[in-house]
């Protein structure tokens, strides 16, 4: 018996609904890259720091650290408005800082699994300058 099956896979039920769950609370690159071309229905925060931002970023996104992320900064989006949130990559845990903060304030969220690091894995371009 190896080790992956040596605990059984979940009753596809439990499954999927685990599964389910984890996509309302992330996406990845390639559906956001898909999203951007076609006219994004979200918005797209890079939570880094303005100096990395300005390095690369997803074109298209808005730099707001997420330390800054506060209630007066959201006033201008409407309360259902979608935010999505990246950082660095799988390494950083900034994109999840800032979804709590988003959580917290009443604001639906989702984090772009991989970060700055996935959308270079995928092959996209990055935008630099602030």
């Amino acid at each position: 018996m190896s080790a992956v099956t040596e605990i059984p896979a979940a009753p596809s039920d439990q499954a999927a609904a685990h599964f389910t769950a984890q996509f309302t609370f992330e996406t990845d690159c390639w559906d956001v890259q898909d999203a951007l071309r076609s006219g994004a229905d979200f918005v797209l925060l890079d939570v880094r720091g303005p100096a990395l931002y300005a390095q690369g970023h997803v074109p298209g996104a808005l730099n707001l650290p997420h330390g800054k992320i506060t209630a007066g900064r959201l006033a201008e989006w409407p309360a259902e408005t979608l935010f999505v949130t990246y950082c660095a990559g799988p390494h950083c845990n900034g994109a999840a800082r800032a979804a709590l903060r988003l959580a917290r304030l009443g604001r639906p969220v989702k984090i772009m699994t991989g970060g700055i690091t996935g959308w270079q894995d995928e092959g996209f371009p990055l935008k630099t300058g602030a």
